[in-house]
C-alpha cells in the first residue's frame, strides 16, 4: 500500500490489536503432542499440514484455546477448537 493517511491509520489500527496477544513460544513438551497428533491421524488415514500440526500441537501443549476455522483440525483428541466465523 502506497504511503499515505489510510496506510497510516491502519498500521496503527494493527499496531493497537497487535499489543492486545499475548505471544508464547513453542513449549518443549509440544513435541510430544506433535507426535501424538500425527501417528493418530496417521492411523485414521488422515493427514495433516505440518504447519497446522505444530500450530495444534503447540496449542494442546499450552492448554490454549485454538481458534480456527479449519475443518482439517476438528477431531484432534485434547485440543480445544473456537470457530469464531461461525
Amino acid at each position: 500500500m502506497p504511503d499515505g493517511k489510510r496506510r497510516r491509520d491502519l498500521d496503527a489500527a494493527a499496531t493497537v490489536i497487535a499489543a492486545g496477544f499475548v505471544c508464547e513460544a513453542v513449549p518443549a513438551s509440544a513435541a510430544d503432542h506433535y507426535s501424538r497428533i500425527k501417528i493418530a491421524r496417521q492411523k485414521k488415514g488422515l493427514s495433516l499440514d505440518e504447519d497446522d500440526l505444530w500450530i495444534a500441537a503447540t496449542s494442546a501443549a499450552l492448554g490454549a484455546v485454538l481458534v480456527s476455522r479449519d475443518t482439517d483440525v476438528l477431531n484432534i483428541s485434547g485440543l480445544k477448537i473456537e470457530n469464531w466465523a461461525e
